[in-house]
């Protein structure tokens, strides 16, 4: 179906929402846009995520890099400023007024129209008395925080990540439930600005879906800060107390904090829209997708909600697909290369598989060898490769160490184009940088 057809609608003006109606104009200059929104234009990622969270990340990440840096540290003799911290956020996020990204929308000749969406048979939708009708129809309605259903976690005042990022204290004491990235920044980030923090995490280490050295080294560099760290342990029960919080864990001990921190996933929004009348398959992952984003005739599904993989640029991924096709063009997703960072100090950064039967894996510990970096002393840090030995290529990539997210670039590009192991071992890497450990790993692979 090309845009040829009628309007194209958009439900969910975020990071998602927004992308896709920038590649479609591209390719479509007449077509005619309008896009849903019920809460802030640009969404989660610029006001409650992304944004927010790595700019709150920053100030610690520099003072605890100065304080390891003879010369910095002697210059170094305050501390943390809360206020400045967050004030810095403010900026960052324009103190959440969305009137850039409005404008933006309106730039690109596509009407915002503010409030709930329903869908009231295919080809209509409806915002209060207003009805919308439609040629094709994107959904991206995005995600919010997953609350498990632990008893008595509804009397509590808790936070969820969008209430941490905003907070505005520091608590003296706070237990976070869950150890995925969201968990681990944000108990990072507090226990640098003071707080006494606790993670509790059901499996069996934190970052439980990478890597397991990923989760392993970082609990090291955690506890070694003086973050505790409880694994294979879930809470129990919760209660409010004089003091704040409860918690009994299934372990049988109890912690207590002035704050708790609810970490332990997202939803996708999918329920209360109406979307069951236009004939989608909708699972607890989301909306079920082809390799086009097509969720059902004339509806497509992009970014959390389509239920491939929580992260803001698979979602912008997507929105280029599912353009290209509503355009008129035939594309479909690949999914081989999607690269992730932990913005933790290190970060965790990841891309592809690195486990899988018939894989072979190589590894270099950033700490050995003569890699010259200014670190003195060298803290924990690694690079680990998975290689599919028949094909000689790259399938997966984990890096842990300063900046990785930056230098995981080329192994996503590595993964994605499927560049032979020779030509990666040929490539000539800026030195003294900590990407040089990447070819060290690469030689470590080809002697495996």
């Amino acid at each position: 179906m090309g845009t040829r057809n009628g309007r194209v609608l958009v439900l969910g003006a975020g990071s998602a929402g927004e992308h896709f109606v920038g590649a479609l104009r591209r390719l479509d200059p007449g077509v005619e846009i309008v896009v849903i929104e019920r809460e802030l234009a640009g969404g989660e990622c610029s006001y409650y995520a992304c944004l927010p969270t790595k700019t709150l990340l920053r100030p610690t990440e520099v003072l605890a890099a100065a304080r390891s840096s003879p010369g910095a540290a002697e210059a170094v003799t305050g501390e943390l400023d809360p206020e400045r911290v967050y004030w810095w956020r403010d900026q960052v996020t324009d103190g959440r007024d969305d009137s850039w990204h409005a404008g933006w929308l309106a730039d690109q000749r596509a009407e915002l129209v503010r409030g709930e969406a329903q869908v009231r048979r295919p080809g209509v939708v409806s915002v209060g008395e207003r009805e919308i009708e439609y040629g094709a129809l994107v959904v991206a309605t995005g995600s919010s925080p997953a609350v498990p259903p632990v008893p008595g976690i509804e009397s509590v005042d808790f936070w969820t990540s969008r209430d941490a990022v905003w907070a505005g204290v520091v608590p003296e004491r706070l237990i976070v439930l869950g150890g995925g990235p969201v968990g681990a920044e944000l108990a990072q980030f507090f226990h640098r600005m003071g707080a006494g923090v606790t993670i509790v995490e059901p499996s069996d280490r934190i970052l439980s879906r990478l890597d397991p050295e990923a989760g392993r080294l970082l609990r090291q560099r955690f506890e070694e800060e003086g973050i505790e760290v409880r694994v294979e342990v879930r809470a129990e029960r919760v209660d409010a107390v004089d003091t704040g919080v409860r918690v009994d864990l299934t372990s049988g001990e109890t912690l207590e904090a002035e704050r708790l921190l609810v970490a332990t996933g997202r939803r996708p929004n999918v329920a209360g829209f109406g979307l069951e009348e236009l004939g989608v398959e909708i699972t607890p992952r989301g909306l079920v997708v082809d390799d086009r984003l097509r969720a059902a005739d004339g509806v497509w599904a992009i970014g959390d909600v389509a239920g491939v993989a929580l992260l803001t640029h698979v979602g912008k991924y997507q929105a280029r697909v599912a353009a290209a096709n509503i355009a008129g063009h035939d594309v479909t997703a690949d999914y081989r290369a999607i690269p992730a960072a932990v913005f933790t100090d290190p970060q965790v950064a990841s891309v592809g598989t690195t486990e899988g039967s018939g894989l072979v894996t190589a590894r270099y510990e950033i700490t050995g060898g003569r890699l010259s970096t200014y670190e003195r002393p060298r803290r924990a840090g690694l690079v680990k490769l998975a290689t599919d030995p028949r094909r000689r290529v790259l399938v997966g990539a984990v890096a842990i160490g300063p900046e990785a997210g930056e230098w995981l670039g080329q192994l996503t590009l590595a993964v994605r184009a499927e560049v032979p192991l020779e030509v990666l071992l040929d490539t000539i890497q800026p030195y003294p940088t900590f990407s040089e450990s990447i070819f060290n790993a690469l030689r470590e692979l080809a002697d495996s």
